[in-house]
């Protein structure tokens, strides 16, 4: 029998600020980190379809890719535990043990994880390699890096019907890496409100053209990509980005990762700070998880 993955309800809350007041933004934070105590936030509405749709087509193992210190990674693991399948995770680049915190969370829920070269792992998205992998591990439902296809998409802009569409607001906030959640968020929202994501990593206009692919013949245009908070690139930090966060733990008991989150919300600030949110404006921001990777 098939197994479905765990919900939490989240919740919503409303920074209180001087910022806000003297600028006349309303803040408010969409908690989907609390979705899910390992398989939190967006990564919990990308994985939903593809957990599915590995158990209708009689899979019973998942096979997927990351870094060393990879969110999707370590929710991947929790999600296949949880509904009863195996996992096995290729990591880029060596194993160091012992192991860190992430790796050695997702070896707790039985993945199996299979260390590549740099070069190798270029190479994921390539046939003759997944042949290879195939051959050495056998049949697996392949989950792409970051969890991003058509089934991550429909779960993010199912996300954007069931969650947002009922909060009265003018922007959505989001984090992004790979463009999936924006994509599904903008076709789920059909247009309003507008949609701002905040790339984390360097060179990120390039994002632009990647979600466009993924919308495909969208013709939704009310969302735009912001690029200069990505604080030197992704997974990169400086002292004034730790700073903020902390000052956010403390002064909002929100808890913020520095790999997404915190450039995000740091981001939004900064724009409010400039007067580019009109008066009025009722911004949400999507809380997508990620803390495992925090150190907090």
């Amino acid at each position: 029998m098939n197994q479905h993955l765990n919900y939490h309800q989240s919740k919503l809350q409303e920074l209180q600020a001087s910022l806000l007041e003297d600028a006349g933004v309303q803040l408010l934070v969409l908690r989907e980190d609390l979705n899910h105590p390992f398989v939190s936030g967006n990564k919990w509405w990308k994985l939903k379809y593809n957990l599915e749709e590995a158990q209708k087509l009689g899979h019973d193992t998942l096979l997927t890719f990351g870094g060393a210190f990879s969110n999707h990674i370590y929710a991947t693991a929790a999600a296949a535990k949880d509904v009863g399948l195996k996992s096995i995770g290729i990591i880029r680049g060596e194993k160091n043990l012992p192991l860190n915190p992430t790796l050695e969370f997702a070896e707790s829920c039985g993945m199996q994880l299979h260390f590549v070269s740099r070069e190798d792992y270029r190479k994921k998205t390539e046939s003759h390699f997944v042949d290879q992998l195939k051959n050495r591990f056998g049949n697996f439902y392949l989950i792409p890096e970051g969890g991003t296809n058509a089934l991550a998409i429909k779960g993010c802009a199912e996300f954007a019907k069931e969650k947002i569409r009922p909060i009265d607001c003018t922007h959505v906030c989001l984090p992004v890496g790979t463009g999936g959640t924006m994509a599904g968020l903008i076709s789920g929202l059909e247009g309003k409100p507008k949609v701002v994501g905040f790339s984390v990593l360097k060179g990120g206009s390039f994002l632009k053209d990647e979600i466009e692919s993924l919308l495909g013949s969208s013709t939704h245009h009310n969302w735009e990509i912001q690029s200069d908070y990505h604080f030197g690139g992704y997974a990169k930090q400086t002292p004034e980005l730790i700073d903020f966060i902390g000052k956010m733990k403390q002064e909002h008991n929100l808890a913020l990762d520095q790999v997404y989150t915190g450039k995000m919300m740091f981001g939004i600030f900064d724009l409010i700070k400039m007067g580019s949110f009109n008066r009025g404006s009722i911004v949400l921001v999507i809380h997508t998880g990620g803390l495992q990777g925090s150190g907090i």
